[in-house]
Protein backbone atom coordinates (compact mmCIF):
# COMPACT_ATOMS: atom_id res chain seq x y z
CA UNK A 1 0.00 0.00 0.00
CA UNK A 2 1.43 3.54 -0.76
CA UNK A 3 1.89 5.97 1.33
CA UNK A 4 0.10 9.40 0.91
CA UNK A 5 2.27 12.55 0.19
CA UNK A 6 1.09 15.68 1.71
CA UNK A 7 -0.35 18.54 -0.79
CA UNK A 8 1.64 21.61 -0.68
CA UNK A 9 -0.78 23.25 1.74
CA UNK A 10 -0.09 21.05 4.24
CA UNK A 11 3.73 21.52 4.66
CA UNK A 12 2.91 25.04 4.45
CA UNK A 13 0.77 24.47 8.03
CA UNK A 14 3.56 22.24 9.35
CA UNK A 15 6.08 24.85 9.07
CA UNK A 16 3.71 27.72 10.72
CA UNK A 17 3.07 25.63 13.19
CA UNK A 18 6.62 24.99 13.62
CA UNK A 19 7.52 28.61 13.50
CA UNK A 20 4.85 29.32 16.35
CA UNK A 21 6.04 26.25 18.28
CA UNK A 22 9.75 27.79 18.27
CA UNK A 23 8.27 31.26 19.14
CA UNK A 24 6.81 30.06 22.43
CA UNK A 25 10.72 28.83 23.08
CA UNK A 26 10.43 25.16 22.29
CA UNK A 27 13.34 24.02 20.77
CA UNK A 28 13.63 22.64 16.80
CA UNK A 29 13.58 19.06 17.46
CA UNK A 30 10.83 18.85 19.87
CA UNK A 31 8.61 20.79 17.90
CA UNK A 32 9.29 18.52 14.59
CA UNK A 33 8.90 15.34 17.00
CA UNK A 34 5.48 16.86 17.92
CA UNK A 35 4.08 17.45 14.91
CA UNK A 36 4.54 13.90 13.48
CA UNK A 37 7.82 14.64 11.03
CA UNK A 38 11.38 13.46 11.15
CA UNK A 39 13.99 15.74 11.38
CA UNK A 40 14.96 14.48 7.53
CA UNK A 41 11.93 14.94 6.43
CA UNK A 42 11.58 18.68 7.62
CA UNK A 43 15.13 19.43 6.35
CA UNK A 44 14.10 17.95 3.07
CA UNK A 45 10.67 20.01 2.59
CA UNK A 46 12.75 23.34 3.79
CA UNK A 47 15.00 22.93 0.70
CA UNK A 48 12.09 22.98 -1.54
Amino acid sequence: MATKRPKPEEIVVKFWQVEVLMGQGMPRIGVIRQISLTEQTYHHWKEK
